[in-house]
């Protein structure tokens, strides 16, 4: 699985967003400039995220944007499937869509398995738990094992 610049960006956004929330509407220049995000990309990013419901935004002297909602309920996954679409695909379709025969048939379960375990870790990890420093132990579990470090 890839993690594309654009979902990149949209978290850092977001985290960045979730520990400024008690400051109001923050800055699109702000959110760029802390977290090296080239301004015009992230503009878009915003838009998404606004149509995704995951930020609201105000005009004006003291605009900018805020937490649609509180840091606790928005996940990782929900940001990533408002600037990206599908968690996991394949080919650009989801999994349970696809269909194999004969020797490949075993890997649709394959693929709706990987699906499950990258939403499972996505959908697990809230923006407060960003903010606060700390992930989920079964997050942090995985992390912990040295062979997640390795690039086989």
């Amino acid at each position: 699985m890839r993690i594309s610049a654009r979902a990149d960006y949209a978290v850092r956004a977001v985290l960045e967003l979730a520990v400024r929330q008690d400051e109001g509407a923050v800055k699109a220049e702000t959110v760029a400039a802390a977290q090296a995000i080239p301004h015009k990309f992230l503009e878009g990013i915003l838009g998404d995220l606004r149509r995704g419901g995951i930020v609201d935004s105000r005009r004006g002297g003291n605009g900018g944007y805020r937490l649609a909602r509180p840091a606790a309920g928005i996940t990782v996954a929900d940001v990533v499937r408002a600037v990206d679409g599908p968690i996991v695909s394949v080919r650009g379709e989801r999994p349970t869509g696809l269909a194999y025969t004969g020797p490949a048939e075993p890997l649709l379960p394959l693929w709706v398995a990987l699906r499950a375990n990258v939403r499972k870790v996505l959908e697990g990890v809230t923006f407060a738990d960003l903010a606060s420093g700390e992930l989920p132990e079964p997050v942090r579990g995985l992390a912990e094992e040295p062979a997640a470090w390795e690039n086989p």
